[in-house]
């Protein structure tokens, strides 16, 4: 199943390994990532690969959402299916 993980939040150091750390943990593959910075704010994007997740996407987006509160700055994650629905509307 792939993935489409937002992170947004104030601009410091560590947010990237913070999540991409969590992701390790998880076994889940970054297939493609895009970042910037705009003034003080930190945004990324990433497309992820979950086919060899052992746990639940409900435990996934739990386990991210912890991460985010951890670094304050808001993390999102949605099926590819559901992110590319909402975009065609």
């Amino acid at each position: 199943m792939k993935t489409i993980l937002t992170v947004i939040g104030k601009d410091q150091t560590g947010i990237i390994a913070g999540v991409s750390q969590k992701l390790y943990e998880l076994n889940i593959n970054i297939l493609d990532v895009t970042q910037t910075i705009m003034e003080d704010y930190f945004t990324m994007i990433m497309l992820l690969d979950l086919s060899k997740i052992n746990v639940s996407f409900d435990e996934v987006k739990n386990a991210l959402t912890e991460t985010g509160n951890n670094l304050k700055v808001k993390v999102n994650i949605q099926r590819e299916e559901i992110f590319d629905a909402m975009h065609r509307l």
